[in-house]
C-alpha cells in the first residue's frame, strides 16, 4: 500500500501549484501513516462468523485497514463496526461469532494463538473476554510483556467495559473514574483514535487535543496514537494552553488554592465590566454640511443594552460604533436621505464616534488587568466584595506590586487567571474533542480553561479521585464537570485492574479509607505471588542500589521512586555504584532501563519493577497528610510485575 502511494504521479493532475503542494503534502502524510512499525504486527485477532449469518465469513482484526493489490480487505481496522464483536462478544452473547482467535507475538513473530468457540455451549471461554471462566494466557502475557520505551497501545486487549467507553458517541462528554492499572489513559487515547475514524472529516475541521499533567507524561504516551495510524492529534499541558506570559514565580499552596477557586471568575468578570462607563454628553457627527446629534440618554441606552446582553467585552466594543452609527442613520432617513451600509460604516469610523467608544468602552489588556488586581488592594477589594474574605484577598496581593507585565513574576495560577480574562474579552477557539488525563489534579479555574477549549465540542475526562495530589484536588466528579461546563457528562467507573498485581494493589489500598473514604478499591485480575517485598533497612542508600541492581536482572523497565528531597542523594549513590539512570521523560531502551523518578512526577507512569524508597519521606514531603498519603498511593501502584519497598524510618501507620 505504501509503495502504491509512493508511485503516484501528480504532475498533470493539479490545476495550479497551490493544489500541487497541498496534494503533495497529503501524500507525504499518507506515506507516514503507512509506515511499518518494528515488532508491531498488522493483525492480532480473527473473527469467524457463523455460516448462517449475513456476514458468514472470516475477518482478521488489526490496528489499521490493509487491502491487497486489487483492493480487497485483508485486515479490518479494529474501529470498524464489523470488528466490535472481537471486544464485546461472549458466551452469553456471541453476536453471531462462531470463533474468536487471539494471536500471540514475540518480537514481531507469530508464536501462539488461542481460540474461543463462542457459539459452542460445550467449549471453554476465557476470563479475558466477557463472561469467561478460564484465564486467557495470551491476554495475561500481553499485559505482562516487559515495558521498554514509551507507552504502547492496548488495542489487542481492550475489555468489554473499556470498549463501551472507547466507542461512545462524539456528541457526549464521558468522565472515566479509574484506579491504578484499570487502563483509563489507554482507554482515553483509543477513544480519540476511534472518534477520528468514525468522524474524521468533522474532527479534521475542528481539531482534537490531548491534555496531560506534565511533559514527561506526554512524552511517555506520544507514540500510542501514531501506532494506531493517527498523526494529527495535538498534545499539551494546561500550562501550555494558558502560556500568555512567562511563568517565573511560584505561589504558596494557600494562595494557589484561592487563585484556582471558581469565585475568581466572577471577580475577573466584575473587573472587566468595570471599565465600561455610561456616556454623559451628547454626540455630534458632522458629515458634509450637515450635523447629526445623538442625545446622551440614547447613547446610554445603547451602552446599557450591550452590557445587559453580557456578550464578550471585545465583541461588544466592536458592536458599539455600529450601534451608534445606526442611530445616526435613523436620523438621516427621517430627514429624507437614503443612506446605505457604506454610509453606516463611514459614520462608525467617524472621529467623534471613535472618541465616544474609547471613553465609554476602552480596550482591556487581560494581563494588565490581572496585574492590577494582584497589585492594587483597593481595586481587588472593589471587585471581590462579597466573594472573597479579607484574608483571602490578602493572600492574593503581591507583597511588592510589579510595575509592568514583563517585570512581574507570574505563577502558573496567574497565567490561568489571565486566560480567563482573555476569554472575557475575546472568545477562546473551541476544538471538536478534548481529552484531559489526571483531571483530578486540576483546580476549578483550570477546568474552566480546559472547558473553554471544547465549548462547542465534547470531552473525555480521565482520572482517579484517590490520586488527587494537589491542594486544590477535586472532591467529586460532579463538581469538576460543572466547572468544565459539561454537567450532563456520563461518569463511568473502571474497577478491574489489569496492570498492578493483586498483592501490590491490596497493600496500596490500605491507604484508601484514610485519604478517600467511600472510594471502591481496584480489584486486580492478576495474581502474581511474591510481587511485593517490604524491607527494613539499616543502610538505606546502599540497599536501594542493591535492590535496583537485583531488579535489573529481570526483563523490562525499572523505576526507582523516591520523595523529591531524596532524589539528589540517591542520584549520587547510583553514580558512585556505576549505575546509569534516566530521568522521567527520557525513553528507556534495552541498554538503559533504570529511571530515577521523583514522587511528584510518578503519576501516570508505569514500570515492570519498582523500587520505592522511604514511604514516610514521600508522605512528609507534602503540605498535609491526605495529600502525602495520596502521593504514596500513586508511588505504590506504578509496578507491573514487582514492587520492593525499602524503609529505615517507620512505615506510615495507615499501611498497617
Amino acid at each position: 500500500m505504501r509503495e502504491d502511494v509512493e508511485a503516484l504521479d501528480i504532475k498533470d493532475v493539479t490545476a495550479n501549484w497551490v493544489n500541487s503542494v497541498v496534494l503533495g503534502r497529503q501524500i507525504e502524510e499518507r506515506i507516514k501513516a503507512l509506515a511499518d512499525l518494528a515488532h508491531t504486527p498488522l493483525f492480532f485477532g480473527r473473527l469467524d462468523y457463523l455460516p448462517t449469518t449475513q456476514q458468514g465469513q472470516r475477518f482478521y482484526i488489526g490496528r489499521r485497514h490493509v487491502h491487497d493489490a486489487v483492493g480487497d480487505p485483508m485486515v479490518i481496522d479494529w474501529r470498524a463496526p464489523v470488528s466490535q464483536p472481537f471486544y464485546r462478544a461472549s458466551k452469553q452473547d456471541p453476536q453471531d461469532v462462531a470463533l474468536r482467535r487471539r494471536f500471540g507475538y514475540t518480537g514481531g513473530d507469530l508464536t501462539a494463538y488461542e481460540d474461543e468457540h463462542l457459539s459452542d455451549p460445550a467449549a471453554v471461554t476465557f476470563s479475558g473476554s466477557a463472561g469467561g471462566t478460564q484465564t486467557s494466557k495470551l491476554l495475561q502475557a500481553e499485559i505482562e510483556r516487559p515495558r521498554v520505551g514509551p507507552m504502547r497501545d492496548i488495542v489487542a486487549t481492550i475489555q468489554p467495559e473499556q470498549d463501551e467507553i472507547v466507542r461512545s458517541d462524539l456528541s457526549g462528554t464521558v468522565c472515566v473514574q479509574g484506579g491504578p492499572g484499570t487502563g483509563k489513559t489507554a482507554v482515553g487515547l483509543h477513544r480519540v483514535a476511534y472518534l477520528l475514524y468514525a468522524h474524521r472529516e468533522r474532527l479534521a475541521r475542528t481539531g482534537t487535543l490531548v491534555i496531560g499533567p506534565n511533559r514527561s507524561f506526554l512524552h511517555y504516551i506520544e507514540q500510542v496514537l501514531p501506532a494506531l495510524g493517527e498523526l494529527e492529534v495535538q498534545q499539551a499541558t494546561v500550562d501550555d494552553l494558558v502560556a500568555h506570559v512567562e511563568v517565573r514565580g511560584e505561589d504558596a499552596a494557600a494562595t494557589a488554592v484561592v487563585k484556582g477557586d471558581a469565585r475568581m471568575a466572577e471577580v475577573l468578570r466584575r473587573a472587566v465590566r468595570a471599565h465600561v462607563t455610561l456616556p454623559t454628553e451628547p454626540l455630534m457627527v458632522v458629515r458634509g454640511s450637515r450635523r447629526w446629534r445623538v442625545p446622551a440618554y440614547e447613547l446610554e441606552e445603547i451602552v446599557s443594552e450591550l452590557l445587559d446582553r453580557d456578550i464578550r467585552y471585545g465583541a461588544a466594543r466592536d458592536a458599539l460604533p455600529q450601534r451608534i452609527a445606526h442611530a445616526v442613520l435613523v436620523r438621516m432617513e427621517q430627514a429624507g436621505e437614503a443612506p446605505d451600509d457604506r454610509v453606516q460604516d463611514a459614520v462608525a469610523r467617524n472621529a467623534a464616534v471613535k472618541a465616544v467608544v474609547k471613553e465609554c468602552w476602552p480596550p482591556v489588556d487581560p494581563a494588565k488587568l490581572v496585574l492590577r488586581l494582584l497589585g492594587d488592594a483597593e481595586f481587588l477589594a472593589e471587585h471581590a466584595a462579597g466573594l472573597l474574605t479579607e484574608d483571602e484577598q490578602k493572600l492574593l496581593l503581591w507583597t511588592k506590586p510589579y510595575r509592568s507585565v514583563k517585570s512581574a513574576k507570574w505563577s502558573a495560577a496567574d497565567a490561568v487567571l489571565i486566560d480567563e480574562a482573555k476569554d472575557l474579552v475575546e472568545r477562546t477557539h473551541s476544538l471538536g474533542h478534548v481529552v484531559v488525563d489526571e483531571a483530578q489534579d486540576l483546580s476549578p479555574m483550570q477546568y474552566r480553561a480546559v472547558g473553554r477549549r471544547c465549548t462547542t465540542g465534547s470531552a473525555t475526562v480521565l482520572g482517579d479521585l484517590a490520586q488527587g495530589t494537589t491542594p486544590w484536588a477535586t472532591e467529586s466528579w460532579a463538581q469538576a464537570l460543572a466547572h468544565l461546563g459539561k454537567p450532563d457528562a456520563i461518569v463511568e467507573e473502571l474497577t478491574a485492574g489489569f496492570r498492578v498485581p493483586r498483592e501490590v494493589i491490596a497493600y496500596a489500598s490500605r491507604l484508601l479509607p484514610h485519604m478517600s473514604p467511600g472510594l471502591a478499591a481496584v480489584e486486580s485480575v492478576r495474581e502474581n505471588p511474591g510481587s511485593l517485598s517490604v524491607v527494613t533497612s539499616e543502610s538505606l542508600d546502599a540497599d536501594v542500589v542493591a535492590a535496583c541492581r537485583a531488579s535489573l536482572e529481570h526483563e523490562g523497565s525499572i523505576g526507582l521512586i523516591a520523595a523529591d528531597a531524596r532524589i539528589a542523594p540517591l542520584a549520587e549513590a547510583l553514580t558512585a555504584a556505576g549505575m546509569a539512570y534516566l530521568s522521567p521523560g527520557e525513553e528507556t531502551t534495552a541498554e538503559s532501563r533504570l529511571t530515577l523518578v521523583p514522587a511528584s512526577l510518578a503519576k501516570g507512569l508505569e514500570y515492570d519493577y519498582v523500587v520505592l524508597d522511604e514511604p514516610a519521606a514521600v508522605v512528609d514531603g507534602e503540605p498535609d497528610e491526605r495529600t502525602g498519603l495520596r502521593r504514596l498511593y500513586v508511588a505504590l501502584t506504578r509496578a507491573v510485575s514487582g514492587l520492593t519497598v525499602l524503609h529505615s524510618a517507620p512505615l506510615p501507620a495507615q499501611l498497617g
